[in-house]
């Protein structure tokens, strides 16, 4: 999805929040780009779960340095990419990827929807090439993420990630190639935009 966004983004000249739209909810957050793509777009951790039980009931258990970023939870992510994803889309023309973002924009008409998908050994092979890792490692990398995906929109939208009625575009990047994709996907724009 990244690698479209980007080339849809130059083709209109467009923002394109990827990065920088994470880079943005950690610094309003207070935490590091990594505390907030550690826990984004996953289930929290068994200890995670157990550390914001803790904190409700007993809040002098958690005072170790490890755990000050306990607070940081995946509601108060979703809450601030949230503010952040609406404030982009009221500001200008941008390019988003994922986070929610089908769902957070559900009801704007001036909003274009598009769900990149691959087959399973397609996404895999791309995966193990971009990481460097055998096939069997990327494809494993793959499963969880799509998985982590789904469970995600799933528990802050009760949409199906997959869903095709979240979408105004479905595109097969490994049937279209990514250039093809772009292309399809800036005629939609410009065509109903």
């Amino acid at each position: 999805g990244s690698e479209v966004a980007a080339g849809i983004a130059r083709e209109l000249g467009w923002d394109l929040l990827d990065n920088a739209l994470v880079d943005e909810i950690a610094d309003r957050l207070g935490v590091s780009h990594e505390d907030v793509e550690a826990r984004e777009e996953r289930l929290p951790s068994l200890a995670e779960r157990l550390a914001a039980a803790l904190s409700l009931t007993a809040p002098e258990m958690l005072i170790t340095g490890e755990h000050q970023i306990a607070d940081l939870t995946e509601e108060r992510i979703v809450a601030v990419t949230q503010r952040v994803v609406e404030e982009a889309a009221a500001r200008d023309h941008v390019v988003l990827v994922g986070r929610g973002a089908q769902c957070m924009l559900a009801s704007r008409s001036d909003a274009l929807h598009v769900f990149c998908y691959a087959p399973p050994a397609a996404l895999t092979a791309r995966a193990a090439a971009r990481l460097g890792v055998p096939q069997a490692e990327a494809a494993r990398a793959v499963e969880q993420t799509n998985r982590d995906r789904e469970q995600y929109v799933k528990r802050h939208w009760n949409r199906a990630w997959r869903g095709i009625e979240n979408y105004h575009l479905c595109c097969n990047t490994d049937w279209l190639g990514i250039e093809g994709t772009i292309r399809l996907v800036v005629e939609a724009a410009r065509t109903r935009l």
